[in-house]
């Protein structure tokens, strides 16, 4: 029954019935009705008559006996009628029939007294020959020629006999009616049911129809279907479901088309990236290889080695990001010390710095505890320092400093080295904000794979990164760290 065709036909089944039906029994009622009327005011003198040409009548006399004879004349008018006298308080006083089919002694006069004053008709009085029907009737009062009435002359009208015949005949009518009623319904329902059919599935086609010729289309933004006002609410209903679903699929089409060029983008960037230290370090061990051995500089092996080693930082970090991006990657959010993180990280790069001549100033109060992931947070701070020794000349500066606004703290990493350009500074500030979503970042393919696993981190460690850089005079990065409410700090 979960189908349209089904359900269709269900209520287009019932409906009809319960109408035919109703309209039967309305018929019915109203034929009978009518018929009662027309019979009681064709006969509505008819006893009257009788009271006034039969000499006993007309004198009022009411004894059985002296009213036989009276009735068996009367009787001449067929089976159709059935006479009675009663006396004033509605008894039986005579009458032509076998006492046997007597079911009542005394009738209510209360119907016949509103005939007698003329009340619309038609007025039902009680049948003497059963203790349940009432029928149409023709009554009279019976006065003696003192002019004081003795008792009612009552005439039922369509006696036993008369009702016996017309149930014959009403039968057969009555299989005659429903076989052309039955037909008559057949038909109905079959017309209801195409109407039916053609009303509700009306819309559900032109819906079909837009769709195919949607399916015929690219998706673009313009791709929905036709409202239309004068569909039911439901089909409005499913069809802005659809243009919605339409609209997330389109703009879902353009992130990941959008996205492909990104990633495309920054493949070419890696591959630079991995290209360069590659380069280096074949091209200096080839030169190593040419050379005749006590020709050879140890200092070739030295760059080949850093080269190879900026090789192996790529490519851990490409699988960091890729951990990353396929979710592999969880926050343990607790509090900790700051000191030891910054310790550590100074510890790392130190060899790297003096190299380069450049100071690392990673100072900070021991007291300081803050509410992140310490291992994540240190690879944050790791790839920003990593970027900054990368740009910063020799004899800069590289500094780490904690920073309070109001109930907020932040991680200020600052260097005087090359800079941002603008363009890269723009592209950074455009995807360095978190998604509330999804809590994703865009692709950043030209800022290089540092930046892309900050930027993936911050977004796990629910933190913002506001960046300041001028070209020739160095960068600013401000991390603002998250607390279990809103961004906070404790001393320990």
């Amino acid at each position: 029954m979960n189908s349209l065709f089904n359900r269709i036909v269900l209520s287009a089944s019932i409906a009809v019935f319960v109408l035919f039906m109703g309209l039967w029994q309305w018929f019915s009622a109203n034929h009978q009705y009518n018929q009662n009327q027309i019979q009681q005011s064709l006969h509505r003198e008819l006893a009257t008559h009788m009271a006034h040409i039969n000499p006993l009548l007309s004198q009022g006399v009411t004894s059985d006996a002296a009213l036989k004879e009276a009735f068996h004349d009367f009787m001449l008018l067929g089976p159709s009628f059935e006479i009675y006298t009663l006396d004033l308080q509605g008894k039986l006083i005579a009458f032509d029939a076998p006492k046997s089919v007597i079911k009542r002694q005394q009738v209510d006069i209360a119907p016949l007294q509103q005939f007698i004053n003329g009340a619309k008709l038609p007025v039902l009085g009680q049948d003497p020959r059963s203790p349940t029907t009432e029928k149409i009737f023709s009554a009279a009062n019976l006065v003696d020629p003192r002019g004081v009435k003795t008792g009612y002359l009552y005439v039922i009208i369509g006696g036993q006999e008369f009702d016996a015949w017309q149930a014959v005949v009403a039968q057969h009518q009555h299989l005659n009616q429903w076989g052309a009623g039955l037909s008559v319904t057949i038909l109905f329902a079959l017309a209801l049911f195409v109407v039916l059919l053609k009303y509700f599935t009306a819309p559900i086609s032109q819906l079909a129809h837009d769709m195919n010729q949607l399916s015929g289309h690219s998706l673009t933004q313009d791709s929905l279907l036709k409202t239309r006002p004068q569909a039911s609410k439901e089909i409005l209903g499913l069809t802005t479901n659809i243009n919605q679903l339409l609209s997330q699929v389109h703009q879902q089409h353009l992130a990941i088309a959008k996205q492909q060029t990104e990633r495309h983008d920054f493949m070419l960037h890696l591959s630079h990236d991995l290209k360069t230290p590659l380069t280096t370090l074949q091209g200096y061990i080839d030169t190593w290889l040419l050379l005749a051995e006590h020709e050879r500089d140890a200092s070739l092996i030295e760059v080949a080695a850093r080269a190879g080693l900026q090789l192996q930082q790529l490519l851990n970090q490409m699988l960091q990001l890729e951990a990353l991006e396929n979710g592999q990657v969880t926050a343990t959010m607790q509090h900790f010390a700051l000191a030891p993180i910054l310790d550590e990280l100074r510890q790392y790069f130190l060899p790297r710095a003096k190299a380069q001549v450049v100071e690392l100033a990673f100072e900070v109060d021991e007291n300081v505890a803050i509410y992140s992931d310490p291992l994540l947070l240190f690879r944050v701070l790791s790839n920003l320092v990593d970027n900054a020794i990368r740009y910063t000349p020799n004899g800069g500066k590289i500094s780490i400093n904690v920073e309070y606004s109001g109930d907020r703290v932040g991680l200020l990493v600052s260097d005087n080295g090359s800079g941002i350009h603008k363009h890269e500074l723009q592209a950074l500030k455009q995807h360095t904000q978190v998604s509330t979503n999804t809590q994703q970042y865009q692709q950043l393919p030209q800022l290089g794979v540092g930046l892309s696993i900050v930027r993936q981190l911050l977004g796990l460690l629910n933190c913002n990164l506001q960046v300041q850089s001028t070209p020739g005079k160095g960068s600013h990065f401000k991390i603002e760290l998250a607390s279990p409410e809103i961004n906070e700090s404790i001393s320990l």
